[in-house]
């Protein structure tokens, strides 16, 4: 069974969400943390809380990916992002006692480690050092959460969008002989979430992409051949 620590050993690269969190807490404190967590198996789709509602703990993203999304009154979604392993969830309500600001779930079958409010109050209570961390945290997730918002309200047209979307997930991807290759399995309805637009513009663009040689698909894998290219339609 993976551990909170084998989350944070597994994150290489210094930039990933889990370090930026887990690498702050004292030896004692990580230890102690660990020692409240639940870890527990989801499939796919699953949803860990709902904007509408306060989270019953924080949740510790240790296999998998999660969607965090936000809802509109009228059933529009736009989704702020994707967590990966070693990233924090729920800390907002968890803290203010009150509902999410956003909804979580799991895009693929997910292990998460869930520590209840009531523990996780606790080991701040014991750990002091924990509140500034925190609030730094929430402080990079609620900059994430504007990037996007900017990404979508701001960005001239639909191929600007998808190009930096792709590009983004291509971050952590595995450079070959044909270009930059990344698992993707967002559907067009949920890119289109991404990035507001609908999911007959995602086609449109999409086709576009793989007509110009930017993107190639192979089942859920996608290769980006020259992200040269494909930044060009970024505006980077």
């Amino acid at each position: 069974m993976q551990t909170m620590s084998d989350a944070v050993r597994g994150c290489g690269n210094p930039v990933h969400a889990g370090s930026e969190f887990f690498g702050k807490l004292s030896a004692e404190a990580l230890k102690d943390l660990m020692s409240l967590e639940h870890p527990t198996s989801y499939p796919s789709n699953m949803m860990l809380y709902s904007e509408k509602d306060p989270t019953p703990g924080v949740f510790v993203v240790l296999e998998g990916e999660v969607k965090l999304s936000i809802n509109s009154s009228d059933g529009r979604r736009l989704i702020l992002r994707i967590a990966k392993k070693g990233e924090i969830l729920g800390l907002d309500s968890v803290i203010s006692g009150e509902p999410s600001e956003m909804t979580a779930e799991t895009l693929y079958p997910c292990k998460i480690a869930v520590i209840s409010r009531h523990n996780f109050l606790g080991f701040m209570v014991r750990h002091p050092e924990a509140y500034r961390i925190v609030t730094e945290e929430l402080g990079r997730q609620i900059g994430m959460a504007c990037a996007q918002l900017r990404s979508v309200a701001l960005s001239a047209s639909a191929p600007e969008k998808l190009a930096r979307l792709l590009l983004d997930f291509s971050r952590n991807g595995q450079s070959t002989e044909t270009g930059t290759r990344f698992r993707f399995c967002l559907t067009h309805e949920e890119i289109g979430e991404f990035i507001g637009a609908s999911r007959e513009t995602v086609t449109r663009t999409l086709s576009v992409f793989k007509t110009r040689h930017l993107v190639a698909f192979n089942g859920s894998t996608l290769t980006i051949p020259n992200k040269t290219a494909l930044a060009s339609y970024a505006g980077c």
